[in-house]
């Protein structure tokens, strides 16, 4: 199986060496398709969005935010949120209470007590979070509120992969890409340099594997 992209040939085998999945022909047959409708036509533009996006599901295994926090855990990485110990304790490894909370009043949720934390946590290959970016990329993909209303159609392959490609485009990332520019596209992500030794290794690795 291959797809001839701008200037490589996408093929099967070379996913199936990028990533450790069973089900590499699925992921094949979004990525063949998908990325091209985003102009992610290029070896630079695909290695730079196959290396961020194995980074950042854990070689396409996680579609889902990971909020099962312990006690200390909250404390060092939502300190904002739970700035005592008490309060942490009450929250502890209760995920949805989690994102109700951290995420509650930010990018369009309501308060903790509307669920939209939870509703609305991250989803997909780059993860979408929030009810204003379900909404955003429900609008692109769709033109209506179907993410909205049935959020978990990103952890479908499909939709992951598109709205992953939404997110990179929306980002302008393509533009880092075409200067092979791994610090940039990984901020443009993560907002920091979380990973980036990891990301440039993915990176390196991709694209000498569809480099052929």
């Amino acid at each position: 199986m291959s797809e001839e992209f701008k200037d490589f040939v996408f093929t099967l085998d070379a996913l199936d060496s990028i990533i450790r999945v069973e089900d590499t022909e699925t992921w094949y047959t979004a990525l063949s398709d998908i990325p091209l409708q985003y102009d992610i036509d290029t070896i630079a533009r695909m290695g730079g969005f196959l290396s961020q996006c194995i980074h950042e599901s854990g070689g396409f295994t996680v579609l889902e935010e990971n909020l099962n926090y312990s006690k200390d855990g909250l404390l060092k990485v939502f300190p904002k949120y739970f700035k005592d110990s008490a309060t942490a304790e009450m929250y502890a490894r209760k995920p949805e209470k989690i994102a109700n909370r951290v995420y509650a009043k930010r990018m369009s949720n309501g308060p903790e007590e509307s669920g939209d934390g939870w509703m609305f946590r991250g989803r997909g290959i780059i993860q979408i979070t929030g009810r204003e970016n379900y909404t955003l990329c429900s609008q692109f993909m769709f033109s209506d509120d179907t993410l909205v209303k049935s959020p978990d159609l990103l952890l479908d392959p499909y939709y992951a992969i598109h709205s992953a490609c939404w997110f990179w485009q929306k980002n302008n990332i393509n533009e880092l890409a075409d200067r092979q520019d791994v610090v940039a596209m990984t901020k443009r992500i993560n907002g920091g340099v979380i990973g980036l030794a990891e990301r440039i290794h993915l990176y390196n690795n991709v694209i000498e594997t569809l480099q052929g």
